[in-house]
């Protein structure tokens, strides 16, 4: 399940190569531009980027995982605030083609003299994370393949809006959340052979509502899936200032952290 991962060829998935990804990338940022601008909602930002699209950096494969395509952007009117965006893919089931599957902000610019370079904006995403491993770590879980199941967990179970609803057990409310990033480290509690990590969420239509939220994750069967996810810190307003208040904590838990 868990094979030593470097970046898959065009071998690896038979029905798409780099020109072919290029061009389901391509396709997207032109369907969702409008006079050549491409409006993306920055998450961790909570506001709109309004891009222009220069080029592709790198294609990459990750079989079993998807293709991810990194491309250049800089903002409308300033050439020099540069952006370098994801785009994750994974092939689908039963056809031909390539569904999106989450778009995330890898760089951003930030000021450097009298211009801007891009930085690598932190906590890089999962896809990030593999490096090629030795064939005796063949079976070993790392914190990737568990941020993996998560992300893929998120994708799957968002509303039309692209929310992922939450119930709150202590209220019964259901709260509209959308998703921020995903925290390391990811750990592995010994007792019930769990693996659980953070995440930031933000109730939809709020600037300062944040939500820590945990996921558990096992294999059980055979794969890694997320088995629980509950809401770990909520947002409370005191005098005016949100604060996160934690609904329970990981004392007296025996844990490992999972590279």
């Amino acid at each position: 399940m868990f094979g030593a991962v470097g970046f898959a060829q065009a071998a690896d998935y038979p029905d798409f190569d780099d020109a072919s990804v290029t061009a389901r990338t391509e396709a997207v940022i032109k369907e969702r531009s409008q006079d050549g601008v491409f409006v993306f909602h920055d998450p961790k930002l909570n506001k709109d980027l309004n891009l222009v699209y220069e080029k592709m950096r790198v294609i990459r494969g990750m079989k079993g995982y998807g293709w991810f395509a990194n491309a250049i952007f800089h903002e409308k009117g300033d050439p020099q605030r540069q952006y370098a965006l994801d785009f994750w893919f994974k092939p689908q089931r039963d056809g031909d083609s390539l569904d999106l599957i989450d778009i995330r902000v890898q760089k951003g610019p930030k000021r450097d003299g009298d211009g801007y370079i891009m930085v690598t904006r932190l906590p890089v995403a999962w896809w990030w994370l593999p490096v090629q491993e030795h064939p005796g770590d063949m079976e070993v879980v790392r914190a990737w393949h568990v941020m993996s199941a998560i992300h893929n967990y998120i994708a799957e179970n968002k509303n039309d809006e692209g929310a992922l609803e939450l119930k709150d057990e202590k209220t019964g409310e259901t709260i509209p959340l959308e998703f921020v990033e995903m925290h390391q480290p990811v750990r592995y509690l010994k007792k019930d052979g769990h693996y659980f990590a953070c995440t930031d969420f933000r109730r939809v239509g709020s600037k300062d509502e944040y939500f820590d939220v945990d996921f558990w994750v096992d294999e059980k069967t055979g794969r890694l899936n997320v088995t629980d996810v509950k809401i770990h810190k909520v947002p409370i307003n005191e005098d005016g200032i949100w604060i996160q208040v934690p609904r329970y904590t990981f004392e007296d838990m025996d844990f490992e952290i999972t590279q």
